[in-house]
């Protein structure tokens, strides 16, 4: 029933007003199940102040001042949205909504050192939600494992929690080991078995390098930032390890689903 409703949304962008026999608290549900936690755009007919271009104002456009309660997932290069709107008639009834996720670009020559790249990723995926795990105890990591961690992949951790980017980079919620011996940590990875990593010294970790490890072994070094380096292979369609290629507009599947 779910997929047969989703069907008929107008496309790319439009709102789908349903019987009043559909309970609307079951559909956001079923599409939590599917999408991970929702984020809440209007709640009896209040819209949330910080709702912005990157944080689905355009589903709300749509809806035209006539949303009740509506929440959304940033999903597949688009926003979806379910909840409750008046109708043409002035009816309270159940709807959905899409439209397409605005697509980011990196300025040129944007300079890589005053930039908060994690903030950067998060308007890049359209990430709505709190953050997914703010209370990750990375002393006892580190601790473990000898040695401090980037800043900047602590925030990804914290912000994101378990998932990947555009359903493909899959985000280590704390770096493997397997090639440390090598001088490497492993912080993400892809089913293509391409291995994100840094290489790492005795310096500040938020100066080691990125280094890809493709499925051949050879190591491929990048002088930037975890964030950044996520950043760039989403937007930049001549970088070597390209994600822009596959997919105009960008999200964070979370693996999380809602309890």
């Amino acid at each position: 029933m779910l997929d047969n409703l989703l069907d008929r949304i107008p496309r790319p962008s439009g709102v789908l007003y349903l019987s009043q026999d559909i309970d609307p608290h079951a559909l956001v549900e079923n599409l939590a199940s599917r999408h991970g936690e929702p984020r809440t755009l209007v709640l009896d007919g209040i819209t949330d102040p910080d709702v912005g271009e990157v944080h689905g104002a355009d589903l709300l456009d749509l809806l035209e001042g006539r949303a009740e309660t509506v929440v959304a997932w940033a999903h597949a290069g688009q926003w979806l949205g379910a909840g409750t709107a008046l109708d043409t008639q002035g009816d309270i009834v159940p709807m959905l909504v899409v439209t397409p996720q605005r697509v980011q670009v990196l300025p040129a020559g944007i300079a890589g050192q005053d930039e908060d790249w994690v903030e950067r990723l998060i308007g890049i995926t359209g990430w709505v939600l709190p953050p997914q795990r703010p209370d990750v105890d990375w002393a006892q990591i580190e601790a473990r494992m000898g040695t401090r961690l980037p800043r900047d992949y602590k925030r990804m951790v914290e912000t994101f929690g378990e998932g990947a980017f555009d359903a493909y980079l899959h985000l280590n919620q704390e770096p493997w080991t397997d090639l440390k011996k090598d001088g490497l940590l492993i912080w993400a990875g892809t089913e293509h078995e391409n291995l994100y990593c840094w290489q790492i010294d005795d310096g500040d970790p938020d100066h080691w390098p990125v280094t890809m490890q493709t499925v051949d072994g050879e190591n491929v070094p990048f002088a930037c930032s975890t964030a950044e380096f996520v950043c760039r292979i989403l937007l930049e369609k001549d970088h070597p390890f390209t994600m822009a290629r596959y997919f105009d507009t960008h999200w964070f599947m979370t693996y999380r689903t809602n309890e």
